[in-house]
């Protein structure tokens, strides 16, 4: 099985958990077998594997989100990296020249899309895996899935089939419908499109050809800004004459709102809460060292994280983008292929910082033009490097670093280091990195 995961999002409808970086599909807060919490991108990866071990996946991501998929996936899955947004059809051509030319794919074997964040289980990725083998034989060029609907949403477009056969040619499809339309349309065996579908690898390639002039992987991605924003409907789906939809009738949510989110969780909180009796239908989510008590909460969401506070209705939540659109603050807390970092506080001329660096791993060797930085080593062991120079350092150590000079620190263990920044211009963009 090839399949390609959308890996998007702009961080806004779960915030404070979720920032520019750290889209929902990063956030921890499902339970996994083995009692440690995971997230939807963990929990998708790990049910494609346990359905098709042998399966190539693909994430097609932005650039920001790279290391964070490294750092929860790790260094095997496949990551087509888009250099800059250009809408699905660019992406999803993109993916597939990389699948073709990067990982050997045949033209003639089949690759599902599918987004990243589904609230599904295994056999969703079974059905994906049949999707994959009907668009193989199936003489239409685009095989989709359809989702059994379970109430008349208006979140959702429709596919309308032309019979009630587990695979059927489609009819039409609708937009977004009012709740009495979308009634209309499940009477009429309608059913919710999940931006779920299944190719030919040549078919897409070949579409890809006649709308960009590009030679093969590479190429096209040398040459991405550059290229059109459109949508894959818009360049494909609009363009078959026949295409095919497969019923799924298993679990499937759109975990896409706080209140949506919490009907998933396993219990009432993820971390620190207390609740007093008096307390319904509340979740809290806390990735802040400190207790949140709960008392006489009805229908809340509570989410505690460096990046702020949200106390809302959960009805309410839905609403949450415009105001977070208007907060415009420093990222608090970010996975790194390398571990993680944490903002503690900030001032005019100065930040600290707790950065984590798993076993074995490293920052990349760099220098900073407009600050210094002092490192302070609290638990672990491992190796500063320094304008070339090799030094063993443990708990208690201190490294420093002026402008200009070029470091990077490798754990040999777990290494946790408090980073003081120091400077008048203390900026992200002030980065220059080096070959070690």
């Amino acid at each position: 099985m090839n399949i390609v995961l959308l890996s998007g999002g702009s961080g806004k409808r779960l915030w404070p958990l979720s920032n520019d970086i750290r889209s929902k599909q990063f956030i921890k807060i499902f339970k996994g077998a083995d009692g440690n919490y995971e997230s939807m991108v963990q929990r998708v990866y790990r049910q494609i594997l346990n359905v098709d071990k042998d399966a190539t996946v693909t994430i097609a991501t932005s650039k920001s989100q790279v290391s964070a998929i490294h750092n929860q996936l790790g260094e095997n899955v496949g990551v087509s990296v888009e250099p800059c947004r250009r809408d699905t059809f660019p992406a999803i051509a993109l993916a597939v020249a990389y699948l073709h030319d990067v990982k050997g794919i045949g033209e003639n074997e089949s690759v599902v899309v599918c987004p990243v964040d589904p609230y599904v289980d295994e056999d969703y990725f079974t059905a994906i895996k049949e999707l994959g083998l009907q668009a193989e034989k199936s003489d239409a060029n685009l095989v989709l899935m359809g989702i059994e609907p379970t109430y008349p949403s208006e979140k959702y477009g429709y596919i309308i089939p032309k019979t009630t056969d587990e695979v059927s040619d489609v009819a039409m499809f609708k937009e977004k419908p009012t709740e009495q339309v979308a009634k209309e349309y499940i009477e009429k065996g309608a059913l919710w499109n999940g931006g779920v579908f299944a190719f030919r690898l040549g078919h897409v390639l070949e579409r890809a050809h006649e709308l960009i002039d590009f030679t093969d992987y590479n190429d096209l991605f040398e040459k991405y800004d550059t290229l059109q924003k459109i949508s894959f409907d818009y360049a494909v789906v609009e363009h078959e004459e026949k295409i095919q939809v497969m019923r799924f009738s298993g679990q499937w949510k759109d975990l896409g709102t706080w209140n949506t989110l919490t009907e998933a969780m396993d219990g009432n909180a993820v971390g620190k809460a207390i609740f007093n009796e008096t307390c319904e239908n509340t979740h809290v989510v806390n990735e802040l060292n400190v207790p949140v008590l709960c008392m006489g909460l009805k229908d809340v969401v509570v989410s505690a994280s460096p990046e702020g506070i949200l106390v809302s209705d959960k009805n309410q939540s839905s609403y949450i983008k415009p105001f977070v659109d208007d907060i415009d603050q420093q990222i608090m807390f970010a996975e790194k292929s390398w571990g993680n970092f944490r903002v503690l506080d900030i001032e005019d001329d100065n930040m600290t910082i707790k950065v984590t660096l798993n076993a074995g791993h490293q920052m990349n060797y760099h220098s900073h033009e407009h600050r210094d930085e002092v490192w302070t080593v609290i638990s672990g062991h491992g190796t500063a490097i320094v304008d070339d120079v090799r030094t063993s350092v443990k708990a208690g150590d201190v490294i420093t670093m002026k402008a200009g000079s070029k470091h990077t620190i490798i754990a040999d263990t777990d290494l946790h280091v408090i980073e003081v920044q120091l400077g008048k211009e203390i900026s992200v963009h002030d980065k220059k990195k080096y070959d070690l």
